[in-house]
């Protein structure tokens, strides 16, 4: 019986041990990786068929441990968007050969349609540069080094609905991130390849924050 009783007095007390190291565990503060991107300022059509490629710079990073990257891309104009792709290219700092890639998703799905005029993947209705679109990707994986940079390449299919597609960038805030967009298909690009040429650090159109969840 006393052996008995000392058993329940250990399981109760590793219970006790169990719900106060988590009920200790510190939360999560949403954080910006590096800068984003300002107030919305305008956009280009007729995206289709085109990719474009935004650095998110070592040198640019905050100092925000995190073990992932949490990708948001914006819009304020279009009905559909067609992605045909998306992935996240290493290379060594100020390089353009790419050392690693990691596909990028959303749900799981590394070319969703999105419907903007949709309630549940824009809530706030009608879109507008005062109102736009912000959509958060699925987290990559890995914690981002000051000792390289990343590219997070998308490319929109060549179709009629990207024709009207505004992406929420190209703001005068210009924040850590820069961008250029380039014909075809840029998400393709193999360890030990090449990017593509073009970079002129100029705020991005798509991706406007780079944040830890």
């Amino acid at each position: 019986m006393k052996n008995f009783c000392k058993l329940v007095t250990l399981a109760l007390a590793l219970c006790v041990m169990a719900t106060t190291a988590v009920a200790q565990a510190p939360a999560i503060v949403l954080s910006n990786l590096v800068d984003g991107v300002g107030t919305v300022a305008g956009g280009v059509t007729n995206w289709g068929g085109l990719s474009e490629l935004t650095l998110i710079s070592g040198s640019s990073l905050l100092g925000v441990k995190s073990t992932q990257a949490v990708l948001y891309i914006g819009f304020f104009g279009g009905s559909t968007v067609d992605i045909g792709n998306m992935v996240m290219y290493k290379t060594a700092r100020n390089g353009n050969t790419v050392i690693s890639v990691k596909k990028v998703t959303l749900g799981g799905v590394a070319n969703p349609s999105l419907i903007l005029t949709s309630p549940s993947v824009c809530p706030a209705q009608p879109l507008s540069l005062a109102n736009p679109c912000i959509i958060k990707l699925d987290p990559v994986k890995g914690a981002l080094s000051t000792l390289d940079d990343y590219y997070f390449a998308i490319f929109f299919t060549s179709d009629s609905n990207n024709t009207n597609v505004l992406g929420v960038g190209n703001s005068y805030a210009q924040g850590g991130l820069s961008g250029y967009s380039v014909a075809g298909d840029q998400t393709r690009i193999k360890a030990k390849g090449s990017l593509p040429p073009g970079y002129g650090g100029l705020t991005p159109y798509f991706l406007m924050y780079v944040a830890n969840e």
